[in-house]
């Protein structure tokens, strides 16, 4: 799943100079995958079946592979829009299946790692930027997910649910959907055009490893964070989360420079799953029914509405972009406040 969500970042800066994709047709793209995702997102809601059902895991790990394979066969803006509209809705059903499937069954240590496994994707995803043609990385991705799909095949869904044994806090929760809902917006901004903004300002070698430094970041920073959920409250970890990524975004906007860019990319990296990862838990803990797929919906709207709102600034470059993404996360961090003073048993 991180590969086929994530893998666009890296190829679109190729595919800029290559393919001769515009800058508004890439962010077009990048809405029409979050799209999709929201669908997947919904379609978990409406027939709760799914979120237990291996056939839907495998058959969506196989066509999210086909997408990514079928991308280089022809320059047609239509073709691209249809592929990664249909790659959001396989991404979704992949990610709120595999997550429903861990979350009751494994100890927090170990759902981390799971997350990880994006961060594993996004790393993986850098290894296409040697390729140096858009075509070539296309398929290489598409080989990737095809190789992990293999060893997730027999993944299992999630078992049925249990009865609350808690009570549960719709205002909390709702708090939670809106911090969950406004970190979609500034961290797919950041999450689309970031190895693109660092390029305007550094070397394409600097923007390119700063993408794998994402992914590297990313692998264990979910464990880190199921770590530190035995000391601290979640809700207090979604707080610290969200204002590091914010400054982490805002960094390469008001520093330029081979370190900037860095310590943006582990910024970023080291939180935007942890954030993921908080959040989810923390809606699983407030026994909200299908709490997994109604926070992915919100995050998905977050992100169809991120590439949309910036948009009208990218023609000025992309820095302006990531200012934009950053107050929207340090906004999230506000929204978060409202969970983090939840009251202690629901904690």
């Amino acid at each position: 799943m991180g590969i086929g969500r994530f893998a666009y970042t890296p190829i679109l800066p190729m595919m800029h100079a290559q393919a001769g994709l515009s800058p508004r047709l890439g962010a077009t793209l990048a809405t029409a995958n979050y799209t999709g995702y929201l669908a997947g997102a919904l379609a978990a809601i409406a027939v709760p079946r799914l979120l237990h059902s291996r056939w839907a895991l495998r058959l969506s790990m196989l066509i999210l592979a086909a997408t990514l394979a079928l991308m280089p066969l022809g320059r047609s803006s239509s073709l691209w829009l249809g592929l990664r509209l249909i790659a959001g809705i396989a991404s979704a059903l992949v990610f709120v299946i595999a997550v429903s499937a861990v979350l009751p069954r494994l100890h927090s240590h170990h759902v981390g790692w799971t997350f990880g496994g994006v961060g594993a994707g996004i790393a993986l995803s850098g290894a296409v930027l040697a390729s140096g043609n858009w075509r070539t990385a296309w398929w290489i991705t598409a080989l990737l997910t095809i190789a992990c799909t293999v060893p997730a095949w027999h993944l299992t869904g999630s078992p049925t649910p249990r009865a609350a044994a808690r009570r549960t806090s719709s205002r909390h929760f709702n708090a939670l959907l809106a911090s969950y809902t406004l970190e979609g917006i500034g961290y797919i901004i950041a999450g689309t055009f970031l190895v693109a903004a660092i390029n305007e300002t550094a070397t394409g070698a600097v923007g390119n490893g700063a993408w794998i430094i994402v992914g590297l970041a990313a692998l264990p920073s979910t464990a880190l964070w199921a770590w530190l959920s035995r000391s601290w409250s979640r809700s207090t970890l979604l707080l610290i989360a969200l204002l590091l990524q914010a400054i982490g975004i805002a960094l390469p906007t008001v520093i330029h420079g081979v370190a900037a860019a860095l310590i943006s990319a582990a910024l970023f990296g080291a939180t935007f799953l942890g954030v993921a990862n908080l959040a989810l838990a923390l809606g699983a803990e407030l026994n909200v029914p299908r709490a997994v797929a109604i926070l992915t919906t919100g995050y998905s709207l977050g992100q169809i509405i991120g590439p949309l709102a910036v948009g009208p600034l990218l023609h000025n470059g992309y820095h302006q972009a990531l200012l934009v993404s950053a107050g929207v996360v340090a906004l999230a961090a506000i929204a978060a406040l409202l969970v983090r003073h939840q009251p202690k048993e629901l904690l």
